[in-house]
């Protein structure tokens, strides 16, 4: 008699197990534990094998919902970090072309500036613009005398002093690289 019983519980408990597998396989459903002794168990409670594994059964069911509850509250974590990843880069993409537009238009400014600089340059007599050379820093003389017309800028380095038209004209021969 007692074998039958302990065979019709674990019947009744296995028949639980596979349906919480069940559930658990199923991504859409969400597997409950059950707080309470199932039906089942109302005949059994004089075999403490089968309450001892019922219990330990439920007690896992409860382990298993609470790793699930704190797995969707990790994942809800993880999402919002997501959304606030996603809008902090959107706002450094942001950052960074405004960044670029404004070197760019730095960079257009600043060549304008100098295309200007060397017109007036090329208008002036060569004794006046080498004067003004020479007190500018080498890199910047050097520059605008490599960007005025050849002629304009032979006749501004014959006005300057032989020490700082060699020191111009090798600035000028340079390469960008030795230059910074």
């Amino acid at each position: 008699m007692r074998r039958g019983l302990l065979m019709t519980a674990a019947l009744a408990l296995g028949t639980v197990a596979a349906l919480q597998a069940a559930q658990l396989a199923d991504p859409g459903s969400r597997m409950l534990a059950f707080a309470a002794t199932p039906a089942l168990m109302e005949g059994c409670g004089d075999v403490p094998e089968a309450v001892a594994l019922a219990e330990t059964l439920r007690l896992r069911g409860i382990a298993v919902d609470r790793g699930i509850e704190a797995l969707d509250q990790r994942e809800a974590e993880i999402a919002a970090a997501e959304e606030r990843l996603t809008a902090r880069l959107t706002e450094l993409r942001a950052a960074k072309q405004a960044l670029d537009d404004t070197r760019t238009a730095r960079a257009t400014g600043a060549d304008e500036g100098i295309a200007r600089l060397i017109a007036v340059y090329d208008v002036m007599k060569p004794a006046e613009a080498a004067e003004v050379l020479g007190a500018l820093p080498p890199d910047f003389g050097a520059e605008i005398l490599a960007r005025v017309q050849p002629e304009v800028g032979a006749r501004i380095i014959a006005a300057l002093e032989p020490s700082q038209a060699a020191i111009l004209t090798a600035r000028m021969g340079a390469p960008r690289s030795m230059k910074d």
